[in-house]
């Protein structure tokens, strides 16, 4: 076996695991993902990885031979992804493609496993949608977009019933949806972080799912959710940045973002630190942009998708500042809800790479193109 499937990006120590212990065995091998060299927990487990690539290469040909049936949909498919475990901003980026899609006239709608939701089968996604239910992500990407989303573990079933219940969408865009090879693709979006591959592995040895190709196959573009590429693949890098801030009311409500409301926000930070809190792949991302923009933060990362019921931050913190991600998440509580503040990611994508998609999608399905 090859030792690793991609040659490792430098990167600092990657920080504790959320709701890990630091010297846990599953804290130790998830570090050693992001370190560039070669460890004993690589060695240890590269019988298992090895069986893993030899897992995921006699699925890739169980698909091209025909041996698994791959289902095509009669409407253009994009598929948004990473190649390695964990966030890396797969939901900003489909939501950011969304918004760009439907700026050139595009009606998507959006399929989505739903991770961590604790229904089953195919469920359409409503604004009053529980989201451990749906799961948060797709929640947020409604909420976001108002585009129709369907959540269901075979997304072929997902697109189905989406395009059933609404038939003004011409086009699917499936979220973390790479190797969900079951479902055809026409374009797909491959997003990588600043952690680029970690340690090039793959699993369980390393981060990765499936082998970074040396090429970028046909009708691929790779968004960097990051300040540099952070592999060898070309690709175009996207801007993020705090959209603003809204009491959780107000947010529920549907208000606009508020300039006004982060000043506020600012200004109490000052007289006393406010309680962030981040259930995200990479919190002190968000914290870094909360302080950057002079917030005194007391920081509380939570586990990726971590469930807000009960909320856990202590009671008498008098004010906290959550993502998005998070808020969907959080039950009505009227003796709390006013110490809670969301602040809201905005993800933009280059013009350049919205119109290199747009262009591909209508040369392959002119009749459905706007």
């Amino acid at each position: 076996m090859q030792r690793r499937w991609a040659k490792a990006a430098p990167r600092p120590d990657a920080m504790p695991l959320p709701g890990v212990q630091p010297n846990s065995i599953a804290q130790r091998l998830e570090r050693s993902w992001w370190q560039t060299r070669t460890g004993p927990w690589q060695w240890l487990l590269s019988p298992l990885a090895a069986l893993y690539v030899a897992g995921i290469a006699l699925r890739r040909r169980g698909y091209q031979q025909g041996w698994l049936a791959q289902h095509r949909l009669p409407l253009p498919v994009l598929v948004v992804g990473n190649v390695i475990v964990g966030g890396a901003g797969k939901t900003p980026t489909t939501i950011a493609i969304v918004q760009a899609l439907q700026a050139l006239g595009w009606r998507p709608g959006v399929v989505s496993r739903g991770y961590g939701r604790q229904g089953v089968g195919v469920e359409l996604v409503r604004h009053d949608s529980d989201a451990q239910t749906v799961g948060d992500e797709p929640l947020l990407i409604h909420r976001r977009t108002q585009v129709p989303v369907a959540v269901g573990r075979r997304r072929v079933e997902a697109a189905q019933s989406l395009m059933a219940a609404h038939s003004e969408v011409n086009l699917i865009i499936a979220d973390d949806g790479l190797q969900h090879l079951e479902l055809a693709r026409d374009a797909q979006l491959i997003v990588f972080d600043q952690r680029g591959v970690g340690n090039g592995w793959p699993l369980p040895a390393g981060p990765l799912r499936e082998r970074l190709p040396e090429q970028l196959p046909p009708n691929t573009w790779v968004v960097y959710n990051a300040a540099a590429a952070s592999t060898p693949l070309p690709g175009s890098l996207a801007q993020r940045q705090l959209s603003g801030a809204l009491i959780l009311a107000d947010w529920r409500s549907g208000a606009s973002w508020s300039t006004a409301c982060m000043q506020a926000l600012q200004a109490r930070s000052q007289q006393h630190a406010v309680l962030a809190a981040a259930g995200l792949a990479e919190p002190e991302r968000f914290f870094g942009m909360l302080e950057s923009k002079g917030l005194q933060i007391e920081r509380w990362p939570l586990p990726d998708h971590a469930v807000l019921h009960p909320r856990p931050w202590p009671s008498t913190a008098e004010a906290v500042v959550v993502t998005e991600k998070d808020a969907v998440k959080l039950r009505p509580e009227p003796d709390l809800d006013p110490k809670i503040w969301v602040v809201g990611l905005d993800f933009k994508l280059p013009s350049s790479l919205t119109q290199a998609v747009h262009d591909h999608l209508r040369t392959l399905y002119p009749h459905l193109a706007p």
